[in-house]
């Protein structure tokens, strides 16, 4: 793993954990689903445009394509459109950490579905990531949590997983940024039909919010994805996937600096022990995989 691909990840983790403190404001403020609908309508809008001026093509192989729609649908549509209307109720710390256990359900759907091997490693990894959701979610049970909420980010997690399963078919063959732009507008699309049928546009305008919805838009909505499909090609799912060992302390640290959410010290424990066993998990399965040609 050479530099570039070091400072790939780390822009990657700051910018992928900084999206729960953002779609925390945009909530309070704002339907949830129709929110994030014209988030992926601009963002889907500009990345193909932004393709289109690269000299990127539309024209997508029958693998991209069906990669490029599961992904679409089950991250932008169900992975964030359940996280959007749980974050009404639930902590953005805490929706960080459900969706930072992502690594683990990979490794677990890798060994229960696809006959991937679990190495003593990884399984102490997965047991560690579990007993750290265990401690989050036993020190919070006595303070109102919303489990309505709660399963709404685990119904989440699960969506992700299936579409981190499907991203290396939409990595392969070039047109990074069509890509990008493709899946985010299928999400869109997908999500506006809840929206208009179940939500009332009621908005409560503030520069917090237009804030929060811009950079919600152009960085993690944007950024974040292309910078990801780039790594992915770059060094492969699975060392790419290392990174999110990161994701539990920079969701909770964000949340708390911004909003103002309270940093318990068994969150603290928790969220140190779900990241050591996502580490865990990666650094068991990069030598399985073999060594990964990396691409300039």
């Amino acid at each position: 793993m050479d530099i570039r691909a070091i400072l790939m990840g780390l822009a990657f983790a700051v910018m992928w954990s900084s999206a729960f403190t953002s779609a925390r404001i945009i909530v309070a403020a704002a339907p949830p689903l129709s929110a994030l609908a014209l988030r992926f309508l601009i963002s889907g809008l500009l990345a193909v445009a932004i393709a289109w001026a690269m000299g990127q093509s539309w024209r997508l192989t029958r693998g991209q394509w069906r990669a490029t729609i599961v992904f679409g649908v089950c991250q932008n549509a169900l992975y964030l459109g359940l996280n959007f209307v749980a974050m009404q109720t639930v902590e953005a710390s805490l929706a960080a950490i459900i969706a930072s256990t992502m690594p683990l359900l990979v490794a677990l759907a890798g060994w229960l579905f696809l006959g991937e091997t679990l190495r003593p490693q990884a399984l102490f990894g997965l047991v560690a990531g579990m007993a750290g959701v265990a401690i989050i979610m036993g020190a919070r049970f006595g303070g109102g949590l919303d489990m309505v909420g709660v399963l709404f980010c685990v119904l989440g997690v699960i969506a992700l997983t299936v579409a981190t399963l499907s991203l290396r078919g939409a990595t392969s063959g070039g047109n990074f940024m069509m890509v990008v732009g493709l899946q985010m507008l299928i999400g869109s699309a997908v999500l506006w039909v809840p929206a208009l049928t179940l939500e009332t546009v009621q908005i409560d305008w503030s520069a917090s919010l237009i804030a929060a919805f811009v950079y919600t838009t152009l960085v993690p909505g944007l950024a974040a994805t292309f910078v990801w499909v780039l790594l992915v090609n770059r060094i492969g799912a699975v060392r790419s996937a290392t990174f999110h060992f990161l994701n539990p302390f920079l969701g909770v640290a964000i949340a708390a600096a911004f909003l103002g959410e309270a940093l318990r010290p068994l969150d603290l424990l928790g969220v140190a022990v779900i990241a050591a066993g996502i580490l865990a998990v990666q650094l068991a399965k990069i030598p399985a995989t073999g060594r990964e040609t990396v691409k300039n």
